[in-house]
Order: C-alpha cells, then sequence, then structure tokens
C-alpha cells in the first residue's frame, strides 16, 4: 500500500492496570472509527511510569508476551481489523525483565516483539534497576498496511538504532515513549529538552528517508513531580511535522502517510547511495582515543 493511516493515542494513567488498558482499548477503537490502520500506544502504557524509584513491589507488573494483554490486543485488532503496537513491561522468566513492544496484525496475529535496546538510569528514570537490555536485536514487523520498524523512547536518541532498523526494510519507525519534565523546571529549560527530543528523531526521518512516529504519554505523575510532555508527532522523511500533539491533554489522532514518498526523498536526496560502509569500523568501539 503506498498511503496508510496512522493513529496515535496520546493518554495519561494511572495506578490500576486495568483501567489503563480499557481506556487504551477505547482510544484504538476511536482512533480506528477515525480510519486508523496502524494504532501506537505510549510506552508502558498498562501502568504509571514506575521507573522513577527503585521498588522491588513493582515488579509485579510485569508479565508475559505473548500474555493476557497482548491476548486482549490480538482479539482487538482481529475485531476492528487494526494494527497494535503495545508497549509492556515483560516478565521472561523469573529475575529477568525487559520493557518490551509487542505488534499485533490486524487479523489478530502476534506478529512478535522488540526489546528496549538502550536502558537509561537517571534521576526519575532508573530503568536499569528493572530492564534487561533487549537481545533480539532490531525487528521489522511486515503487517498488512506497512512494514514497520519499533523502537522504545531511549532507542531514539541513537542514530545506529534508527538506521539500522531502516536498512532491515522499515518504511515507518514508531517510537513508543515516556518523559517528562520535572515540575520544579524552569520552561526554558523544559522547551529546549522537548526541541532536542523532536530534533533528533526528525534527524532519523531525514536521514534514512522514512516517517517517523513517536507517540508520548501526558498527565502529572510521581506525587506531582513529573509532567510527561506529551508532544507526540510525525514526521515525514524529510523532517517536517506533519502533525504534532499538544503537551497536555489526552488526545487521539489519525493522519494520512504517504509511504511512497520515501522512493522520491532517497533518490533526490541519496544518502544511502552515498554512505562509506568501508570507513565505518570505529563506531563499533566505546571512544576513540587516538
Amino acid at each position: 500500500m503506498s498511503t496508510v493511516n496512522i493513529g496515535l493515542v496520546q493518554m495519561s494513567c494511572t495506578g490500576k492496570p486495568a483501567e489503563n488498558i480499557r481506556k487504551a482499548e477505547m482510544k484504538i477503537k476511536e482512533a480506528a472509527a477515525l480510519g486508523a490502520q496502524i494504532v501506537c500506544l505510549q510506552e508502558l502504557f498498562t501502568s504509571l511510569y514506575f521507573c522513577d524509584v527503585e521498588d522491588y513491589d513493582n515488579f509485579s507488573l510485569a508479565e508475559s508476551i505473548p500474555g493476557p494483554t497482548t491476548d486482549r490486543m490480538s482479539a482487538l485488532a482481529k475485531e476492528l481489523g487494526v494494527v497494535i503496537i503495545a508497549s509492556l513491561f515483560e516478565k521472561r522468566a523469573q529475575g529477568l525483565y525487559h520493557n518490551t513492544t509487542a505488534v499485533l496484525d490486524a487479523d489478530g496475529t502476534y506478529l512478535g516483539k522488540y526489546r528496549k535496546m538502550h536502558i537509561p538510569d537517571d534521576p526519575a528514570y532508573y530503568e536499569k534497576f528493572y530492564f534487561t537490555p533487549g537481545d533480539l536485536g532490531y525487528k521489522v514487523f511486515k503487517t498488512r498496511f506497512a512494514t514497520l520498524g519499533v523502537l522504545i523512547c531511549w532507542d531514539q536518541w541513537y542514530p545506529e538504532a534508527a538506521r539500522i532498523t531502516a536498512l532491515m526494510g522499515a518504511e515507518i519507525l514508531f517510537y513508543p515513549t515516556a518523559i517528562g519534565w520535572a515540575t520544579s523546571q524552569d520552561e526554558s529549560t523544559n522547551i529546549e529538552q522537548y526541541n532536542a527530543w523532536q530534533t533528533i528523531q526528525r534527524s532519523h526521518a531525514v536521514a534514512n528517508g522514512v516517517h517517523v512516529v513517536s507517540v508520548n504519554r501526558v498527565g502529572l505523575e510521581q506525587n506531582g513531580a513529573m509532567r510527561f510532555w506529551g508532544g507526540s508527532f510525525v514526521s515525514n522523511p524529510f523532517g517536517s511535522l506533519i502533525l504534532k500533539a499538544s503537551h497536555d491533554a489526552e488526545e487521539v489522532h489519525v493522519v494520512l502517510v504517504d509511504l511512497s514518498k520515501t522512493d522520491s526523498y532517497r533518490t533526490h536526496w541519496p544518502f544511502l547511495r552515498d554512505r562509506r560502509i568501508d570507513s565505518y569500523q570505529p563506531i563499533t568501539r566505546r571512544f576513540i582515543d587516538e
């Protein structure tokens, strides 16, 4: 298909997973009613963003993948005829957990999962306490409507991840995300951080000639200390925004993207043609001292 309708669900969450899942299902239905063919949810949509603290009790939020939530999303995908991208806390085995996104095709088929490769450890984002780095490598998923590449939040800062996923055939890069501002922070810093976040992802669109879809959560969490900044967006293959959501409201958007644009942009701006892959071996080193 040369065109596809992309649905973005930007929402707030509570401490009750059942409520969050029901809300997500309702908003997926809303997106489907607006014509969405692929619907992307935000990172860890079934819960509050729990990585603000290192608390062993939070491991009880994890589940198997496939598992109960993917089963529900699979049934919904089949009912609506849409692809669903669902970010979940995966319990792989006793004591082994991942930050994982599952992809359900439009007939309800579970196509597989991507495990987050880059795991942050910053104040209020203590993900290394919870998540083992992904070991499935970068992934693409051939769905009814398009071939998708899925990366997760902190992955979005790394051009290598976007490049590899695009080289594997991704026609669209999706980034389920959970990122926010400390409410004690000044507005100029907030603006600078959001602009950096958006700019790096738009640069992946330009460098790889593909659409980029980033879906973030909204709402106050962490007892009011963190305001998740929303701002979900879609970028065309040359970095132009074709959608930008608000910073503070729950929103459902459906955006038509033209996948044929990739060939046009890559032909006129032939970054892939001119790559010097023979010169890139140093990228596998942590740092180049000499």
